[in-house]
């Protein structure tokens, strides 16, 4: 499991993300990094331990409404091929030095462990505690993905989300998130996040697209 680390990034995660968010055809707001706000999310391991993954959920409060996102983003220690804007940026960490984040549903890493998450072959881990599952992620597995060995073929974004493409099937990232409270299906992740007043809110993040 991953060792976090108590520490610095320079710029924050959320300063790298008011920079991206106003190039996404699902986001909706003026991209300041003030007005975001994180409030929820896990982490994925990566077997081999050389990729960061974080699932973050994320809700922009500089528009007319308060509106939610779902962010998966993957650190990596060098650069690999991937899309130009698939790279957030690069930031210096307080402990591992230079790292290179990336929107996670362009990182076949990351995107081999979200669909082991959504088939049932790897567990959501605490966002802020080591070594610590995260028991309030609910999974209902999907029948007809692989548990492993899924890069992406191809990542398409709509207004909602990001539809990937893998070897044997298709997952939906859900970028915006609703506050109604969803039933669990088969082939879908739902995670709680802390809504503006103070409650919780559980939104469907992943699923399997039939």
């Amino acid at each position: 499991m991953a060792l976090i680390h108590r520490t610095t990034m320079a710029p924050s995660k959320l300063e790298l993300l008011g920079r991206w968010f106003p190039s996404r055809p699902w986001y909706s707001g003026p991209g300041r990094a003030e007005e975001l706000q994180r409030v929820g999310g896990f982490r994925l391991d990566d077997p081999a331990g050389s990729v960061g993954i974080e699932c973050l959920v994320v809700t922009d409060t500089g528009g007319t409404e308060p509106i939610t996102y779902f962010v998966p983003l993957s650190y990596r220690d060098a650069e690999f091929d991937a899309d130009a804007d698939a790279l957030l940026g690069t930031a210096e960490h307080g402990v591992l030095g230079t790292r290179w984040v990336y929107d996670g549903t362009r990182d076949p890493v990351a995107v081999d462990r979200m669909v082991a998450l959504l088939a049932g072959g790897a567990r959501a881990q605490h966002g802020t505690e080591s070594e610590t599952p995260d028991l309030s992620v609910l999974v209902a597995a999907a029948a007809d993905l692989p548990a492993a060995g899924s890069a992406p073929i191809s990542a398409a974004e709509n207004p909602v989300g990001t539809d990937i493409t893998v070897a044997d099937g298709q997952l939906r990232v859900h970028r915006v998130l609703g506050r109604s409270e969803p039933v669990l299906r088969s082939g879908q992740v739902i995670v709680p996040w802390t809504a503006p007043d103070g409650s919780t809110v559980r939104s469907v993040v992943l699923s399997e697209l039939r």
